[in-house]
C-alpha cells in the first residue's frame, strides 16, 4: 500500500512539474529606441516571464528610422508588406511557453515586419499571443488586426497601447 501511494505522489509531482514548465510565459519584443524595451522589462518582471529581444541582423540607425525620408530603411520596408528584415538571432525554441507577449513600437500603423520574421521564425500555433506596443499617435488597434489577418491560425489577444506605463497600468494589463 505504502509503494502505491508513493507511485501516485511521483506521479503527481512529475505532472505538477510537467503542467508548470508548460505554463511558462515569454516576453518577446522589437524596440528600435529603448522605448518598447523598458516596458517589455516591466511586464517580465510583473509575470515572472522569460524576456528576449527581437533583434535584427542589421542595427537601425537614426537614419534608418526617420519616417519622414521615403527612401529610409524603415520607410522601404513598411512599404512593402512581404519586407522581412532578418534577425541577429532566433529564440532557440518556444515550445515550452503557452503563453508569449509580443512587443513592439507601432510603425505605418502596424508592427514593424522584423516582428512577422519572428513570428513566421517560430511555431506558435496553440499559444496564446498578447501584443504589446508602443507609439507617439497610432493606437494599437489596426496592428492587431493586421496579425489576425496576417495569421489566422494564431490566437492572438487584443493586447494594449503602452506609453510610459506605471506599475499599476502594468499589473492590470497582465490580469
Amino acid at each position: 500500500m505504502n509503494r502505491i501511494l508513493s507511485i501516485i505522489c511521483t506521479m503527481l509531482i512529475a505532472f505538477g512539474a510537467s503542467a508548470q514548465q508548460k505554463s511558462k510565459t515569454l516576453v518577446a519584443y522589437f524596440s528600435a529606441s529603448g522605448v518598447t524595451a523598458k516596458v517589455a522589462k516591466q511586464i517580465s518582471e510583473a509575470t515572472k516571464a522569460d524576456l528576449y529581444e527581437i533583434t535584427p541582423k542589421e542595427k537601425y540607425s537614426s537614419a534608418d528610422l526617420n519616417w519622414r525620408d521615403k527612401q529610409s530603411r524603415s520607410s522601404v520596408e513598411m512599404a512593402d508588406k512581404s519586407t522581412r528584415p532578418e534577425m541577429a538571432e532566433n529564440i532557440s525554441s518556444v515550445d515550452q511557453y503557452e503563453t508569449i507577449y509580443i512587443g513592439f513600437p507601432i510603425w505605418w500603423n502596424v508592427a514593424p515586419h522584423i516582428v512577422n520574421t519572428f513570428i513566421e521564425a517560430n511555431k506558435l500555433e496553440g499559444k496564446t499571443i498578447i501584443p504589446f506596443a508602443t507609439s507617439g499617435g497610432s493606437t494599437i488597434t489596426n496592428s492587431v488586426k493586421e496579425l489576425r489577418k496576417d495569421y489566422p491560425n494564431l490566437t492572438i489577444k487584443d493586447g494594449q497601447l503602452l506609453n510610459y506605463p506605471t506599475k499599476a497600468e502594468i499589473d492590470s494589463f497582465v490580469k
